[in-house]
């Protein structure tokens, strides 16, 4: 989603030759882009090719053309996936971009250079609050394709220490984008499990639909996510990057299900009185727009015929 995002700012810039594509046409949601198979691509020389991270074989086309090579890690813990035993990265003519700050502090760590960054881009016109969250019975949503063991964990200790506490937990899985957002609006806390990650969305997409956030952070999810307890886990070595908002969500070491737990009860003691943090949300959603994409694509990539 976050390459087809990039592709359509590109070529709305005048700037994508081409998006490639290796065995079949794409789904129709994707047309009104200009679709190339790999094996009829006219890339030259001066041409810009961008490829996403664990298909180090697709770089094999821009090289061989002489074209700049870049990957595009949007995890990680992909940055090596794919790349055979005694190939190193430091003997192959690619450049790198990363999706979040601490990818990007990951990679200078593991290459010796901080790439450009450019971050997903959240559609607010879809995923926004509701005029109201519903009353009643406390509905926490999670996603239970990221490591839903864990998950389980979580829920089942949750109901253990707190056997009074009227809880329903949404699972949100098998939804079109449109019904993830009302999924979300109808719940009133997030609990996030997904990791590794390189800049989560499911998080922010939940902020912006008004939830309170708790949970994992994948790494990749410091980009945005700051602790509201003031003592709260940091992650070891890097350094957070300044930001205008604070504490937007209770964040726990990835894997760790009782911390999880413990934040899941802040969290619902926090409910009642949670404007503060809500104001924390909004505005670190608020800077993750089309516009500001925009501006990193402006600045990470020439504004010359691009082929992806």
């Amino acid at each position: 989603m976050v390459l087809l995002q990039i592709a359509r700012q590109l070529q709305d810039l005048g700037s994508l030759g081409g998006i490639l594509y290796w065995e079949s046409p794409p789904a129709a949601k994707c047309q009104g882009l200009p679709w190339v198979r790999a094996g009829e691509a006219a890339m030259k020389a001066g041409d810009t090719y961008v490829v996403p991270e664990g298909w180090p074989n697709a770089l094999v086309l821009g090289l061989k053309r002489g074209c700049r090579t870049i990957v595009y890690c949007q995890n990680w813990s992909y940055l090596f996936h794919g790349l055979e035993p005694g190939i190193h990265w430091r003997d192959l003519p690619v450049e790198f971009l990363a999706v979040s700050d601490p990818v990007a502090w990951h990679m200078e760590q593991v290459l010796g250079k901080q790439p450009p960054i450019i971050r997903p881009a959240l559609d607010t016109r879809l995923f926004h609050p509701p005029a109201s969250k519903p009353g009643g019975t406390l509905r926490i949503g999670f996603m239970p394709r990221k490591n839903k063991a864990l998950a389980e964990q979580i829920r089942r200790i949750f109901e253990e220490r707190n056997p009074r506490a009227g809880v329903e937990w949404i699972p949100i899985h098998g939804l079109d984008r449109p019904g993830v957002a009302e999924a979300l609006r109808s719940c009133h806390v997030f609990l996030v499990t997904g990791f590794p990650e390189g800049c989560p969305l499911p998080p922010l997409e939940a902020m912006a639909c008004g939830c309170l956030c708790v949970g994992f952070t994948g790494f990749g999810g410091w980009d945005y996510m700051r602790q509201v307890e003031p003592h709260g886990y940091a992650p070891h070595g890097y350094a957070l990057r300044d930001v205008p908002w604070g504490g937007n969500g209770w964040w726990s070491a990835d894997g760790d299900v009782l911390g999880v737990v413990v934040g899941l009860e802040r969290a619902v003691q926090a409910l009642p009185q949670g404007s503060a943090i809500l104001a924390q949300m909004a505005q670190t959603v608020a800077t993750y727009g089309t516009d500001d994409q925009l501006g990193e694509i402006v600045a990470a990539l020439p504004q010359g015929k691009t082929v992806r």
